[in-house]
């Protein structure tokens, strides 16, 4: 089986998967692993690691409207540098400071590969799935999308400095909490915007009609692009971005729009069935580890 697959097995085995985080009483709780021949191309710091590895996991609860309480990792190298855990574990304490959390520590262990596994968890007493998208509904980003192709293409070029800057992103969680009153389904991009529209279009029975020039792409993401096919590729289905995707009624948009502290932008609309991009099929293709 391949990443995909196995998660749809594991979704009909467990009561709690299916959305970014379980949800535990009134806290939801969410784990991930990054490895550095999948994740953290050649140029990457150990700041950036902890930082993103850690703000996976956070972007996970931000998905889920909640708001950030601790966050833990698990360090794994063929050997143990100072200047580099040190370096790591400010990175992870400074991602976690920035959406009010707070990194508690974690585990270390000898690896043939430097590989992190991060725990984070928040609370919330009404968490947002993503199985309550609605005909009519808004469709609805945060952000913009690309910003991780863009980094990619910037350490492939050695500019190593971009790439890392690119590669800190801010974890939504402010933005989360700011629309989960009026949220019918979200969930992160981290897989790719096309991808997760279709994991929602799976976990509310219903359809998308989405319009490409509605999805706000990263400035990033021109300094890279030749084409518009590199352009579109960065945009819907290369992931790892870590904006919000989330459906709201059509008159809550505004509403939200102006809470969150992040832009929100619009860009369909829920159907009975189908997912289409400008009339025509939208693949499902994104973001798989391996």
């Amino acid at each position: 089986m391949d990443e995909r697959a196995a998660l749809l097995m594991l979704e009909t085995e467990l009561d709690a998967a299916g959305d970014d985080a379980a949800v535990v009483g009134e806290q939801v709780i969410t784990t991930d692993m990054l490895h550095e021949r999948t994740d953290f191309p050649e140029g990457t710091t150990r700041y950036t690691a902890g930082w993103r590895a850690v703000g996976a996991s956070l972007s996970d609860v931000a998905a889920m409207g909640a708001e950030a309480t601790a966050a833990v990792a698990i360090y794994a190298a063929p050997e143990f540098d100072r200047t580099e855990l040190a370096e790591f574990v400010d990175g992870a304490r400074d991602v976690c400071e920035s959406v009010d959390g707070a990194y508690v520590g974690g585990d270390l262990d000898d690896h043939v590969e430097f590989t992190v596994a991060t725990t984070a968890v928040g609370g919330t007493d009404e968490p947002v799935l993503r199985s309550g998208a609605q005909p009519g509904d808004a469709v609805c980003v945060t952000g913009a999308l690309g910003r991780s192709a863009a980094a990619l293409e910037q350490f492939r070029a050695g500019a190593t400095d971009r790439g890392n800057e690119l590669f800190q992103f801010s974890p939504r969680v402010a933005a989360g909490q700011a629309v989960a009153s009026e949220a019918t389904a979200m969930m992160d991009s981290s897989d790719g915007l096309a991808r997760s529209l279709h994991q929602l279009s799976e976990a509310s029975d219903c359809g998308f009609e989405i319009e490409f020039d509605a999805v706000p792409v990263a400035a990033a993401v021109d300094e890279v692009t030749d084409g518009d096919d590199d352009y579109r590729e960065a945009a819907l289905f290369f992931g790892e971005d870590f904006e919000l995707v989330f459906t709201v009624p059509e008159e809550a948009v505004d509403d939200v729009a102006e809470r969150s502290p992040t832009a929100v932008t619009r860009i369909g609309r829920a159907t009975r069935e189908g997912i289409l991009m400008d009339g025509d099929p939208l693949e499902d293709r994104g973001y798989t580890h391996g």
